[in-house]
């Protein structure tokens, strides 16, 4: 019995994963390398950024040329991750104050 179980663990183990991403696949990189690689090489530009507490900034860039967006979190140690990345980006327009 105990070959067996031994044999269905390693046979699950390499059974492919689904696509996607993790953890391990974010790309980090000196803040301000990032941010020129971001707007030299893919034409993005910064759109948007808020706070995600005392030591971590959100920003948005979109490549108005394609509509690619990506979301970047920047660190206060200099460093920045992009966390995730899309496509098809939509701005839109904050709701009307009815006043």
């Amino acid at each position: 019995m105990k070959p067996l179980v031994s044999l269905s663990i390693c046979a699950a183990l390499t059974v492919p994963l689904p696509a996607g991403a993790t953890i391990s696949d974010l790309f980090c990189d000196d803040t301000a390398r990032l941010e020129q690689q971001l707007l030299r090489a893919q034409g993005a530009t910064r759109v948007g950024q808020g706070m995600r507490g005392p030591d971590a900034l959100l920003t948005v860039w979109i490549t108005p040329s394609n509509g690619e967006w990506t979301l970047v979190q920047n660190y206060a140690n200099g460093t920045s991750c992009v966390v995730a990345m899309g496509e098809n980006w939509q701005a839109v327009d904050p709701p009307q104050d009815p006043a």
